[in-house]
């Protein structure tokens, strides 16, 4: 009988103190008009100009052909979306009010969208994002250095003409992905670093190859096709815990280093892959 009168107080006392609570339930982001900004960016006149894009999530185009740094329109249908442009001498920023998007129960009726072009002023472009849809054809621009940092993301990249700067650091992180990247040797970069999580990641480093680089690539559970044109050098080493690697005729293998002979500049790859499959082809 007084264990039945303690467990009736003690239920009581919790009800009483969840009385004093108050739960913030977060309000549900609803869509309103559809609102189209334009965007548009001078050229600073700066020695050294530096591009940052933040983004969170939707739906992001990048391509060459602006007159001035930038050039395009923002598409959004939720008032937070609305992009903010700040300028501190060659310090360029284009971002998004502070949005919290892991409070979104779903995207399906929000609009986001940003179609920018961009100059061929030579600079260092940086691309903050979450989970969203990315198409960058970067050919043709000036990039001295190339950062992409991203969640959940579905991105196809291409340089499909050269860099028109060399490039120092090509650097790409991102989570739970699909990405595919051609083009790669018209990049022009000394070093590329490309760290994943788990997901399908196809670089492709065809294009004119003009000088040695460096790639590092470090991914979890993950699918990787690595490729190299045929008569392009390169070397290959794998660092793998349980993953498949699979070359083409064309390379030969010596413990865990694969090589191609070919001509020209040569392209250095280590591999760290925690489990999954690596292909290296032509």
């Amino acid at each position: 009988m007084l264990r039945k009168l303690i467990l009736l107080i003690a239920i009581l006392a919790l009800a009483s103190m969840a009385c004093g609570f108050n739960i913030d339930i977060p309000e549900v982001p609803k869509p309103g008009p559809e609102v189209v900004d334009d965007i548009n960016v001078k050229t600073p006149k700066a020695d050294d100009v530096s591009l940052k894009l933040s983004f969170g999530a939707g739906e992001i185009k990048l391509s060459p052909g602006a007159s001035q740094l930038v050039e395009g329109t923002a598409t959004y249908n939720y008032s937070a979306f609305k992009p903010e442009v700040n300028t501190d001498g060659g310090d360029i920023a284009i971002q998004m009010s502070d949005v919290d998007f892991k409070t979104f129960p779903n995207f399906n009726d929000l609009k986001n969208e940003w179609d920018f072009k961009l100059g061929d002023t030579p600079m260092d472009l940086s691309i903050e994002s979450g989970a969203y849809d990315g198409t960058f054809e970067f050919g043709g621009l000036a990039l001295e250095n190339l950062t992409v940092q991203d969640g959940a993301a579905n991105v196809t990249l291409s340089f499909s003409e050269p860099n028109l700067s060399e490039m120092s650091t090509f650097r790409y992180e991102t989570g739970a992905s699909n990405v595919k990247m051609t083009g790669l040797a018209n990049a022009n970069f000394s070093l590329m670093d490309f760290s994943s999580g788990a997901g399908d990641y196809t670089l492709d480093f065809s294009g004119e190859l003009q000088r040695d680089a460096s790639i590092k690539i470090s991914s979890g559970l993950s699918n990787i096709i690595v490729i190299v044109p045929e008569g392009v050098n390169a070397v290959v080493t794998v660092d793998s815990g349980a993953s498949n690697v699979s070359a083409g005729s064309n390379w030969s293998m010596k413990g865990n280093i694969y090589m191609q002979e070919g001509e020209g500049p040569t392209l250095t790859f280590v591999i760290e892959i925690g489990a999954g499959n690596v292909t290296l082809t032509h």
